[in-house]
């Protein structure tokens, strides 16, 4: 366990538009609800979990990828097929899909999707190649 991630926290400007875009992914990603209070949710899946939290001690109101901090997160995804479905479905759970000329390359050695959700923060769905090391 030394070394491995724990958890990770992210703010968000809104709560339940971060509960509806990131529940709807994490629960299909085999997510389950982990904590629930007035101004925030987590998710956990064995023992990392992924916490968001619309704090009272935020200064401002927009996430910015492209500013140092966070950029996106990244999930191993179980096949073509399924990141195909995730992106069919992101729509109705407040995602778009990014780079749609780039889509479904990551780096020309993945098959990946790239969502962003309307607060801005973007997530990678990765289908490793069998070839590739996870």
């Amino acid at each position: 366990m030394r070394g491995t991630l724990h958890h990770v926290e992210i703010w968000v400007p809104d709560l339940d538009r971060a509960v509806a875009s990131f529940g709807w992914l994490l629960e299909t990603l085999g997510y389950t609800l982990f904590q629930s209070w007035g101004n925030g949710r987590s998710w956990r899946l064995g023992a990392t979990y992924l916490v968001f939290e619309q704090s009272p001690a935020l200064t401002g109101d927009e996430h910015d990828r492209c500013r140092p901090g966070l950029n996106h997160l990244a999930f191993h995804i179980d096949g073509h097929d399924t990141v195909d479905a995730l992106v069919s479905q992101a729509q109705q759970h407040g995602w778009s899909l990014m780079f749609p000329g780039r889509h479904p390359d990551s780096n020309g050695e993945n098959y990946a999707a790239y969502l962003e959700n309307t607060d801005g923060f973007e997530v990678e769905l990765v289908a490793v190649n069998p070839s590739e090391p996870d």
